[in-house]
């Protein structure tokens, strides 16, 4: 039998430690979202409601198939910046006449909908997801084009959306916007190069200038409908391709446009899985507050794969980075997570050996992070480590199955990296609350930085400070372990979100799913050359 046993004891004290800092890190977490869930405020919400204008997040619902789930993206963009949290945007993943789609929406309760540079990033991002996985694109647009405050950090980048739109069209993956209100100036676009268009009577605008901006230009008197109104552009312009009465009519047709598209699945679905052996709930109890403090990833994989069955493979090599074969709501996956945090020369090796087996048999992999980085020392710079770590790092990035990856722990350095971080591109990337991620450890941070302050005042002859040594380490301490949390991370677009580890399974298989829209074929050979 390969199924995981559980050490995990629910009354042991530790475990109940671990468990009520897990649940105050999601009180907090919780805190956050629900800025997001709010848009605007109040004041903005009822003004949107009282126009007889559906939300964001209604028009989402009642787009999707009944009783389907959405995963959500991103929501915690712009935390921690000058702008709202989710930045006037909410993306993510969900089923329309059973068929898989991105789904973008406007907020048109922050700003009119306008778009800052966080909007942007979470709007890039969503396309790439798009493309990635051959998602049909659904936006749900309303929109008063650019922040202009703002301009100077969207308008030059701010053209990659409609390269982006342009590009799926032509890679066959379909577009849809359906327009709900204003879509000006640049926001013109998004309708222009989508596939299919539907607009609403009376309520949609389209046109590259307004009444003002035309007047200021070209002296020319116009109205809003006969400038860039649903009826013109059904009738006379053809920019609109299907025309319709209300909200709920539009979102009726935008349903049959997908219905009508003949998206097929290149895979099929996966047979019914047996759920975990061990309660989820015990995952709040698994992960230490102090990262420092080692805890068994064999335990998380057991509460999220099916039936808590994992073959492990070189168990008895390269201890601190657990490999593996599982399935997970039916996908086959292979897993690497880190056991002790630091990754040696065995581990490394280990590692690109495993990715090249997953590679040869199509199958993706799920990173799970808590790494400390690789070994430094003499002895491990002289067993190799350099050129072990680069083997790691050199197969993922040249692996061509899906990625997923989870940050449970800590995620330091080149560890990182090895472990496929942000930037190697992995389809999705969440992170959990207790996770930290950051070039080092805050304190070995703060240290380094005292050591060669030190350094240089004793090559300058000079006095060394100590008290303004030890306030600079309490000031880069603090900033580090700031920089290094989820939800700060998640606020720059670093990850696809942080999530309830509860969820995780569920996150997972819906992310699963969703790759499995596009071919999964990993490389053959094209490795690169590895320094044995």
């Amino acid at each position: 039998m390969t199924r995981l046993t559980t050490a995990v004891d629910p009354h042991d004290p530790d475990y109940l430690a671990h468990h009520a800092a897990a649940t105050a890190r999601l009180a907090e977490l919780d805190a956050e979202h629900a800025k997001a869930l709010l848009g605007g405020g109040e004041k903005y919400t009822a003004r949107h409601k009282g126009r007889g204008k559906l939300l964001a997040r209604e028009r989402i619902e009642l787009l999707l198939d009944p009783d389907t789930p959405f995963l959500e993206l991103s929501p915690l963009a712009a935390w921690g910046s000058d702008h709202p949290v989710g930045a006037s945007m909410v993306t993510g993943i969900g089923t329309v006449e059973g068929v898989e789609c991105l789904v973008t929406a406007n907020d048109p309760t922050v700003r009119g909908g306008a778009s800052n540079p966080w909007t942007l990033k979470k709007a890039l991002r969503a396309n790439e997801i798009a493309r990635q996985n051959r998602l049909p694109c659904i936006s749900l647009v309303e929109s008063g084009g650019a922040d202009l405050p703002s301009q100077k950090e969207i308008f030059i980048p701010g053209g990659a959306i409609f390269r982006d739109l342009t590009r799926l069209s032509a890679a066959g993956i379909p577009t849809v916007a359906v327009v709900f209100g204003n879509s000006t100036a640049g926001g013109a676009y998004i309708p222009g190069m989508s596939d299919h268009t539907i607009m609403i009577k009376d309520r949609s605008k389209v046109f590259l200038g307004g009444p003002p901006l035309v007047k200021m230009a070209t002296g020319e008197e116009s109205d809003d409908e006969s400038l860039g109104g649903a009826d013109m552009h059904a009738r006379t312009s053809g920019l609109a391709d299907y025309y319709a009465l209300d909200e709920h009519d539009a979102i009726r047709q935008a349903r049959r446009v997908v219905a009508r598209l003949n998206h097929r699945k290149p895979h099929p679905d996966p047979q019914p899985a047996e759920e975990p052996k061990y309660d989820p709930e015990e995952l709040l109890g698994i992960v230490p507050a102090d990262l420092k403090t080692p805890f068994d990833p064999r335990e998380v994989i057991a509460r999220i794969v099916d039936g808590s069955d994992f073959d492990e493979f070189k168990p008895l090599y390269g201890t601190s980075l657990v490999t593996g074969w599982a399935t997970l709501h039916g996908y086959p996956v292979g897993i690497l997570a880190n056991a002790q945090g630091v990754l040696f020369s065995a581990e490394s090796q280990k590692a690109a050996q495993f990715i090249q087996l997953a590679n040869q048999r199509d199958i993706p992999l799920l990173f799970l992070h808590n790494t400390t980085g690789y070994m430094v020392g003499k002895e491990y710079e002289q067993g190799g480590i350099i050129k072990h770590g680069s083997m790691m790092i050199n197969a993922v990035s040249n692996s061509r199955v899906p990625h997923l990856s989870v940050l449970i722990g800590a995620s330091y350095g080149a560890g990182h990296y090895g472990m496929c971080g942000r930037a190697y591109e992995p389809r999705f990337l969440f992170a959990w609350p207790s996770a930290k991620s950051a070039v080092m450890g805050p304190a070995q941070l703060a240290g380094v930085l005292s050591i060669v302050a030190r350094q240089s005042a004793a090559a300058k002859g000079q006095p060394y400070d100590e008290e303004a040594d030890a306030g600079m380490r309490a000031f880069v301490e603090a900033q580090i372990e700031t920089e290094s949390l989820p939800m700060f991370l998640s606020g720059r677009l670093y990850d696809d979100g942080v999530i309830d580890p509860r969820d995780t399974r569920t996150v997972l298989g819906l992310c699963l799913s969703a790759v499995h829209n596009a071919p999964v074929e990993g490389a053959r050979g094209g490795f690169g050359v590895f320094r044995m």
